[in-house]
């Protein structure tokens, strides 16, 4: 029996019969090698815990390719980990600068940057995927859609304009089977809207004179795209991945790999497939693959990830200790064990850092990295130094500069940290935030132990002020009032 549409739906078939694939924004060749750079970049630091400056990196690589699926795939993983590590959303003043402009694109990178630090809300989500629309990036739209399906879906109270906007959007682009989908979600939140059960039969009918064409396979980038790949890409993206399909992940770009052995692009995506699974052996595996890469290549990147994966480990094994000392917070051994593990946790950061210094020694956030392991590790006047190397750039200024202070406080330089700590605090100019609590806090601690209270007590009640809980000013405020003696300083563990 031959497909019937409905009166409604036969005055769109032919606009149905156009090619959406004219809407197509086509990237130049040139662009997608530019991104590259951005992407591989953003690897990098990501790899490094470095979530916020590699989400950046993502977003300018996109800005020069901004049909790259597996980079926009890439993103969320990361925009995942910097959640599961406790990342918050962007803040009012930050979110308020990405505001909509005349260009469809950047609007799409704003929305899929407030998304990156907010992953689960789905406002962005459909900003990102009507922006994608407008701008022609419909391989982005065909990648956030099934995201923003899922995420409605389950939410507790799902939003009926959701489902229509992702319902309208696929249709716009002629991928009826997905547009039914979304259709059949807003239609089972209205089964009494008529109209709706109708649009749902069309979309329906479209399918079916549709199916097997280019427009159901997800890809308008290569115009045609197997389906079961597809899906697959999707799958990536869930937030949890099962263990079966990450060793399976695993497996095959293993076998990608050593079809090619001497392409670096894919050892590291078999290197980062192995680290996915978070499974100790599969994660030394990875280390052995590295090392003999190393070895025969003696690019110093291979012995970088391996301390990369190896820091990872001893970070997995700290947290597990101190998560078990918690639930056992009276049991004087578990305390022990944990601080001997965190020490050594810190003894090989420092160790990897130094090493890391030496083959890129302009990598300021590697100097950085190194002078706090110092810091820690009560490594006063060799930190001082670094502190000083590394207060020259511009994006570690003022950390380095609050930290300088407080090596120079622990180091018995009283003198030099109080002068360290004013310069901070005059040229600083965001007061009342974390950073100027923190060296408005040191600096009446450097001046209260070289023994002026007045000014020290006028700085601590700066900070309760703007923090009446921060560390321990009440304390101080009360102690200094009442003509007490000096606390001592204990810096570095505070």
């Amino acid at each position: 029996m031959p497909t019937t549409l409905s009166p409604n739906v036969r005055n769109s078939t032919v606009a149905a019969e156009q090619d959406p694939r004219e809407g197509y924004r086509n990237v130049p060749e040139d662009d997608r090698r530019a991104a590259k750079k951005f992407f591989d970049y953003a690897h990098q630091v990501a790899g490094s815990g470095q979530f916020d400056y590699a989400i950046e990196m993502f977003i300018q690589g996109l800005d020069k390719d901004p049909e790259d699926i597996t980079e926009h795939q890439n993103l969320r993983e990361v925009s995942l980990k910097r959640k599961a590590s406790g990342g918050k959303a962007l803040g009012f003043m930050a979110a308020t600068k990405l505001r909509n402009s005349k260009d469809d694109k950047q609007n799409m990178l704003n929305a899929e940057k407030l998304l990156a630090f907010d992953p689960g809300n789905t406002d962005h989500m459909v900003s990102l995927m009507q922006n994608a629309h407008r701008a022609g990036c419909y391989d982005t739209v065909m990648w956030i859609g099934p995201e923003l399906l899922k995420a409605n879906a389950s939410a507790k109270k799902p939003e009926f304009s959701k489902f229509m906007i992702l319902k309208d959007v696929y249709k716009s682009i002629q991928e009826w089977a997905r547009a039914v989908e979304a259709c059949q979600h807003a239609a089972a939140m209205k089964p009494d809207d008529m109209d709706l059960q109708t649009e749902l039969k069309n979309l329906g009918a479209f399918r079916t004179m549709k199916e097997g064409n280019y427009g159901s396979s997800g890809s308008f980038r290569d115009s045609v795209r197997d389906k079961d790949s597809q899906d697959k890409l999707m799958q990536q993206d869930k937030d949890v991945q099962s263990a079966d399909f990450m060793m399976q992940q695993a497996a095959e770009a293993e076998a990608e790999w050593r079809r090619d052995p001497n392409e670096a692009g894919k050892l590291m995506k078999y290197v980062d497939a192995l680290l996915k699974t978070e499974r100790p052996d599969q994660e030394n595996k990875a280390i052995d693959v590295l090392q003999e890469t190393f070895d025969k290549s003696r690019q110093f990147r291979f012995r970088q990830k391996m301390g990369q994966v190896k820091i990872a480990q001893i970070a997995r094994m700290e947290r597990s200790k101190r998560e078990e000392a918690h639930k056992n917070a009276g049991d004087p051994a578990l305390q022990k064990e944990l601080k001997e593990l965190q020490r050594f946790r810190a003894e090989e950061e420092l160790k990897e850092f130094q090493l890391w210094s030496e083959n890129y020694p302009t990598d300021s956030k590697i100097k950085y990295d190194v002078a706090t392991r110092m810091f820690v590790l009560g490594m006063f006047n060799e930190a001082i130094p670094a502190f000083q190397q590394v207060r020259t750039d511009p994006k570690y200024r003022t950390d380095a500069a609050i930290a300088l202070g407080r090596s120079f406080l622990e180091a018995g330089y009283v003198d030099e940290a109080v002068d360290t700590l004013r310069e901070v605090i005059e040229t600083y100019v965001n007061k009342g935030d974390l950073k100027s609590k923190e060296m408005y806090y040191w600096w009446a601690r450097a001046v209260e132990q070289q023994g002026d209270r007045a000014v020290a007590l006028k700085a601590y009640s700066q900070v309760a002020q703007w923090d009446f809980n921060y560390r321990d000013v009440q304390s101080r405020i009360k102690n200094l009032r009442s003509g007490g003696g000096q606390q001592p300083p204990n810096a570095a563990s505070a």
